[in-house]
């Protein structure tokens, strides 16, 4: 059975971020100092949102390409920051309203 595109990214994203994908429980992706909910669809970027946004960490949406400038309007103003499917940061996110440069490490 072939993964689907959520999938396919929230396991790129855990591996390119040394963690792993929580699949089935809550955040998708969860760092020391980042949660990263992965979202393929126009629909389902509002409850990707209402997932991080309780989070103390630097909290981000990571989408597709055909998706990038919906979530972009969905998260402004609320502190979320915004990540294209490979990670790369598109919007920073914030920790308590606080913006949040987290660098990214290669492995």
């Amino acid at each position: 059975m072939a993964k689907s595109k959520h999938d396919q990214i929230a396991e790129n994203l855990a591996k390119k971020f040394g963690v792993k994908y929580k699949k089935h429980k809550g955040i998708d992706i969860v760092t020391d100092n980042r949660v990263i909910e992965v979202e393929v669809t126009k629909g389902g970027i509002y409850q990707g949102i209402k997932q991080v946004k309780r989070s103390s960490k630097a909290r981000y949406i990571a989408v597709n390409d055909k998706n990038i400038q919906d979530v972009l309007n969905a998260t402004e103003g609320t502190g979320i920051g915004v990540m294209d499917e490979k990670g790369r940061i598109l919007k920073e996110g914030e920790v308590e309203g606080k913006a949040m440069r987290v660098e990214i490490t290669r492995r």
